[in-house]
């Protein structure tokens, strides 16, 4: 049997991970941040399956200082401070490798480059075949040795590389791998801070080497290297020698390999799965430790919140006003475990199924003030599910379960009988997800018509970020492990049974469990609202627009068969056309969809770009950006994104949208997601309506397909106008932009007077595009660099725009400014309604992952003020439209529009209906003006 050792690069792969899940990173319930911890012990667990080592080690650095610190002081000096959650992961991860009894391997005095560079040459030296795992490139000197290899475990998409000496000197472009530190030596590494000979970069080099060999033989023969680089080499000859000595890996550690110590073992399963479930790794705690390991752990504290940056937010009329001032705070403590469940629980559960037990649970209910509600059907959709039965709890541990399984119409009887429970308008009704229920509720003709607490949404506005299933909020708040879905069904697959499928006596207990721990996580939610601050937004944005969506979703939306038809072939035919052309210019028939292929027929056929970058698989890149950048130079990269649009509009929206029709109601119906994105924008799927494209003429064609009911009906669309900008301008209160939004100027024309300092009448439409750039990119802390990219203008120009911008909006700047630092200050910042966005990194010491948190705390309260209104729009034209008992409905919503299918005769009351109740949904500070547009048409895109 073949003996195999890998030897792990410690550092090297933890910071790959974290900064790979830097932009959705994976926060605990108590805020820790574990892209590390999770990306590392993937890595690792991946490894040990696929490519089954004997024996196995991790290395690390130990902080100590080295030699090469000693004879270059400023090595490394240059980098950043770790962020502070990656320092904090190294103790967890250093737990995990010993949990699966891995030594942990570190010498004071020497990093883990030459602890793994001597571990390797030893093992090798016996017969092992030796893998170092990093993807460091310093490593290739050390595979003078026959046995050791580099294994670069996958990352972002690229597949595993193993890396041998002939590999190694065909990527530096060298003869031998003893050349690497000579290369090193030549050339610098930025990232340690090594200086090499200035002005010589890789090819150079890698030339210099082809002729002397050696970086020794290259600075004797400086003198007959002719011109600059003669000189610089001559120059620059005491730093290549230094960089070559820093470059170089020690394998003379004082380290012994010892073949017991360092053999694969059984794990300790206790201990991993302490740490696992400290760092709530469900998923990845199962798939290690087996299907019974219970990742859930408790949440943290809410930090002790002050006044919010846009003043203090008024309490809700819908909060009780005897509610206490001062709450304690309802959660678990620190050491909870997750150790109950139905099982060793006591509770009641009854199963209620002829019409005596219906009327006794009846009065009990009628007189409860507070019910929680679910039900539970045959499908997830609500629009295509059919009831099985409905639970109810008011009181902790007990709980009913009504069975609505014997028929249709014995299930009409049930509601029948139910009805005046439903009617009641003096209760709360609490739900998980409770808009599913309501619209199941509604297909039956019921509407909940008390007051409504959902759960998921109470958490949040508690928590934006993170996961919110029923199951991980009663194991995180309650402490208890409530019955799977699973259990009862099985997992997804043909095999899985449908609700209807599964005995009285599990269901009973399953469904009426849901309602209790519903119930209790009210409890839980309930002081978390007041103490962190967030009440207001919960009680007059979240709660009242459940309904509004529920009748949204329940409603849906026509869909032209017939034109998605037509303009299928239309676009087939467009497709095949710029296909042949594609073709043609390119003088070969490949695959257009492939990556690979595309980048090879651009890049080495027509040698588009000799500076192109490839991936990390080595492919060319071919993305958007790349293309974009391109299609100027050459008509056929045009073609090629034209050819792509085509593609994705054709497969995305046109042939799916017909197979989304619902078969019961003949129209497309999506679900409004209110818990996904943290700023507060709602989000929609199945289909999703929020990305249907409308920044081309193809893109915006897709919107003929959305049709009124019948020919009585129009489209109506209703449309904010520039509705961050607005709330920029008020919240910053800056004068030059307030006068411009007052006065019913373009804004952007406006702006670019201001920036490039002439009269409006001379604005040229280029100075307008520049400025509508700044104005948006601003807000979302676009620099210099990002600007001069965008637009395709020098650095230099790009910053002197913005900082004539900064000048002339100053305001602005000062907000920028000022939010920042409260965020710093108080670990959070909001919107003008409250609501919360937690920026955890505000304060790090890396600049990389505090610049992120810094564009957060800037947009987060832009944004989430824009969802904030809308959703304050949608409440209140709804309401109207109730008021005024008209028969049109809102049908959709997308980012700052609504679309409304409008009865003809109700057209002209509808309009300034709609425009009144957009206008004033959420009054903006300096007396700000709200402007909203309206239209009206036979399709979506007339109506637009």
């Amino acid at each position: 049997m073949e003996k195999k050792l890998f030897l792990l690069d410690a550092y090297a792969l933890i910071y790959r991970a974290y900064y790979a899940l830097i932009r959705n990173p994976r926060i605990t319930s108590k805020g820790k941040n574990t892209n590390a911890q999770f990306g590392f012990t993937s890595t690792l667990f991946e490894l040990m399956n696929k490519e089954k080592p004997t024996h196995l080690a991790v290395c690390f650095d130990t902080g100590a200082p080295t030699e090469r610190h000693t004879d270059f002081t400023e090595y490394k000096a240059n980098r950043q401070a770790a962020p502070e959650d990656l320092s904090d992961s190294i103790e967890d991860i250093k737990r995990i490798v010993r949990g699966f009894n891995i030594p942990v391997v570190a010498v004071d005095g020497y990093e883990a480059d030459d602890v793994i560079g001597t571990l390797a040459w030893q093992a090798a030296d016996v017969g092992y075949s030796v893998y170092m795992v990093t993807p460091d490139k310093d490593y290739g000197q050390l595979l003078i040795h026959p046995h050791v290899c580099i294994y670069k475990p996958p990352y972002m998409g690229s597949p595993t590389e193993i890396l041998d000496a002939k590999k190694i000197c065909e990527k530096w472009d060298i003869a031998r791998v003893e050349q690497v530190v000579d290369m090193l030596g030549l050339m610098g590494d930025a990232v340690d801070n090594i200086p090499g000979i200035a002005g010589i970069g890789e090819k150079t080099a890698a030339k210099l080497l082809k002729e002397y060999d050696t970086l020794e033989n290259i600075i004797a023969n400086a003198d007959n290297i002719k011109g600059a680089l003669g000189e610089k080499v001559r120059k620059g000859k005491d730093n290549a020698i230094m960089s070559k000595k820093l470059a170089t890996i020690i394998t003379n550690v004082p380290v012994q390999f010892n073949e017991e110590n360092f053999r694969l073992k059984g794990w300790n399963s206790k201990a991993l799965e302490e740490v696992f479930m400290e760092l709530e790794f469900k998923t990845l705690g199962k798939r290690i430790l087996g299907d019974d390991f219970n990742a859930y752990a408790p949440p943290a504290p809410p930090p002790v919140l002050q006044q919010s940056l846009f003043g203090d937010a008024e309490p809700s009329e819908l909060i009780p006003p005897e509610a206490p001032v001062e709450v304690q705070e309802q959660q678990p403590s620190a050491g909870m475990v997750v150790d109950k469940n139905i099982l060793n629980t006591p509770h009641h559960y009854v199963l209620v199924q002829s019409d005596e037990e219906i009327a006794a649970m009846l009065g009990q209910l009628m007189q409860q003030s507070e019910i929680a509600f679910d039900t539970e059907t045959t499908n997830i959709d609500p629009n295509d599910a059919q009831l099985v039965g409905l639970s109810f709890s008011y009181k902790q541990g007990e709980g009913y379960y009504v069975a609505c399984v014997e028929s249709e119409e014995r299930t009409k009887v049930i509601l029948q009988q139910l009805q005046s429970l439903f009617d009641r308008t003096d209760v709360t009704w609490v739900g998980q997800n409770i808009k599913y229920d309501m619209i199941i509720m509604k297909w039956y003709g019921i509407q909940l018509k008390g007051k409504l607490f959902d759960t998921m949404l109470a958490h949040y506005v508690i928590e934006p970020e993170g996961r919110r299933n029923m199951d991980l909020l009663s194991a995180q708040y309650l402490g208890y492990e409530p019955v799977h879905i699973e259990e009862l069904i099985g997992k997804k697959g043909k095999n899985q049974l449908n609700m209807r499928d599964v005995a009285l006596d599990k269901i009973k207990e399953y469904a009426a469990e849901d309602a209790d721990i519903t119930l209790q996580l009210k409890d839980k939610f309930l002081p978390l609202l007041k103490s962190r601050q967030v009440e207001k937004v919960f009680y007059e944005v979240e709660s009242p627009l459940l309904e509004v969506l529920m009748e949204m979703e329940f409603e849906g939306v026509k869909i032209d068969e017939r034109f998605l038809k037509e303009y299928s072939i239309q676009l087939d035919m467009e497709a095949k056309a710029t296909e042949e052309r594609i073709f043609d210019a390119c003088g070969t028939r490949f695959n257009i969809g492939s990556p690979k292929q595309l980048g090879e027929v651009l890049f080495e056929r027509l040698q588009l770009d000799p500076k192109a970058k490839k991936t990390k698989s080595g492919q060319y890149a071919t993305g958007e950006e790349v293309l974009t950048k391109l299609a100027n130079q050459h008509g056929v990269v045009n073609d090629i994104l034209i050819f792509r649009e085509l593609s994705k509009l054709k497969s995305t929206y046109v042939d799916a949208l017909p197979l989304m029709i619902n078969k019961k109601t003949g129209r497309v119906h999506t679900s409004y997601a209110q818990s996904v994105a943290v700023t507060g924008r709602l989000s929609s799927t199945a289909p999703n309506l929020q990305n249907i494209p409308i920044r081309t003429e193809r893109g915006r064609e897709i919107r003929k397909a959305f049709i009124p009911r019948d020919e009585n009906h129009v489209l109506i669309s209703a449309d904010y106008s520039q509705i961050e900008l607005r709330i920029v301008a008020a919240v910053s209160g800056d004068e030059n932009m307030c006068e411009a939004f007052r006065q019913g100027k373009d804004v952007h024309t406006a702006t670019a007077a201001k920036v490039f300092d002439v009269p409006e009448n001379e604005v040229t439409k280029d100075m307008r595009y520049k400025a509508k750039s700044v104005n948006f990119g601003i807000i979302y802390g676009q620099g210099a660099f990002g600007l001069s990219d965008n637009l395709g203008i020098s650095r230099t120009e790009a910053k002197e725009i913005i900082e004539n911008y900064k000048k002339e909006f100053a305001g602005i700047t000062k907000y920028m400014d000022d939010t920042i630092k409260f965020a710093r200050e108080h670990g959070y910042v909001s919107t003008l309604m409250g609501r919360k966005r937690w920026l955890r990194d505000i304060n790090s010491g890396n600049f990389t992952v505090r610049a992120f948190a810094e564009r957060n705390a800037i947009n987060s309260p832009i944004q989430g003020t824009a969802a904030d209104m809308i959703k304050l729009a949608m409440i209140k034209v709804h309401q109207a439209m109730q008021a005024a008992n008209l028969q049109s409905r809102m049908i959709l919503q997308v980012h700052d529009e609504l679309v409304f299918d409008a009865l003809k005769s109700e057209v002209e009351v509808l309009k300034p209906l709609i425009l009144e109740n957009m206008k004033t949904a959420h009054p903006l500070p300096n007396d700000l003006p709200v402007e909203a547009e309206v239209g009206v048409g036979v399709n979506w895109l007339e109506a637009h």
